[in-house]
């Protein structure tokens, strides 16, 4: 049992050797995205005040962008505007910044600016009257690929018009609303959901001074094609748009600055604030990194291995030695 014991050692030395001198990867393979000039709506309705907000600002979004948010405030008054102006602003900056400092955006780096942007609500409401907040979307292209987000029934699409209107709906977010929850038990119909006077009843939302504060649901995109669209919207853009309706437009030959109009115009009588990000990938291309750019172990001393294998065995024969002598004691 001393041997099988001193062996056990003596390879636990060797093997702890073979791990250090691991090289951490040889090759990683990144996406380098090219966007068209991304197409900005903000449109003020039937509503007297604006309380949507989108990042950048209209107007402000170039083809070089990487990180849009589009935020449906609520809450009345001037507070819905101070909220998702508030979330909109201090998720895209940070974003931004982590971006311009590093090519991969991960899930971490998506929780701290979620955090910040909670931050900022709080901030925005220095009196702690918690009467106003957001919903919230977030997309993000890096070079480990596309990552979207979102709170609330603001919606986010990934679309790939190649596919038809039929099946080009890759990916659509699931509203955190509740009659969402009552379609999905059963409690009533697709078409129900529509008229239900608790269509504009939300179970998640981003509000000030949270004991526990709500989180997004997060999905990671690696499958991003040239020629496919991402689309952010709040529910006013929905209000009288089916999927079918935004599948024909996009599916269409018209250009984006087209595509947009006509989706101002199909908007156009609706009774709330609609807002929304449309933005098609020009170009995708796997670009590999050599491990020369990469991180790497040190190396390893020459010989090193062999040293250690030595210095296990001689451990092993000393052991085994003082073990033979016990048992002629014994």
């Amino acid at each position: 049992m001393l041997s099988a014991f001193l062996f056990t050692f003596a390879q636990t030395i060797i093997n702890n050797q073979h791990n250090d001198n691991q090289i951490v990867g040889h090759e990683v393979f990144r996406m380098k995205f090219q966007l068209y000039q991304p197409q900005a709506i903000n449109e003020l309705g039937g509503r007297s005040n604006q309380e949507d907000s989108i990042y950048p600002l209209a107007g402000e979004a170039s083809a070089e962008r990487r990180v849009f948010v589009v935020c449906d405030g609520m809450g009345g008054l001037d507070k819905g505007e101070v909220a998702s102006e508030a979330v909109s602003k201090a998720l895209g900056q940070m974003a931004d910044a982590i971006l311009s400092a590093v090519p991969v955006f991960t899930d971490e780096d998506f929780r701290q600016c979620l955090s910040n942007a909670y931050d900022a609500l709080d901030a925005a409401d220095p009196n702690n009257e918690a009467s106003m907040g957001t919903t919230m979307t977030f997309l993000c292209f890096h070079d480990g690929g596309c990552m979207v987000a979102h709170i609330g029934d603001s919606r986010i699409y990934h679309l790939r018009p190649s596919l038809g209107p039929e099946k080009g709906v890759l990916y659509r977010s699931r509203d955190h609303s509740l009659v969402q929850q009552l379609y999905e038990q059963g409690e009533i119909s697709y078409e129900e959901m529509k008229t239900s006077p608790r269509k504009n009843v939300i179970l998640k939302a981003m509000q000030p001074h949270l004991e526990q504060r709500t989180g997004a649901t997060l999905v990671n995109i690696m499958d991003v094609k040239p020629g496919d669209y991402f689309y952010l919207c709040t529910d006013g853009m929905l209000e009288r748009m089916e999927d079918s309706g935004l599948m024909s437009i996009v599916c269409s030959t018209d250009t984006d600055e087209q595509k947009r109009q006509r989706l101002i115009n199909a908007t156009a009588g609706n009774a709330d604030n609609h807002s929304a990000y449309l933005i098609q990938v020009k170009d995708v291309t796997d670009v590999e990194e050599e491990s020369d750019n990469l991180p790497v172990a040190p190396e390893p001393k020459k010989n090193s291995k062999i040293s250690v294998v030595a210095i296990g065995l001689s451990v092993l024969s000393l052991l085994a030695g003082i073990a033979a002598g016990i048992a002629v004691f014994l």
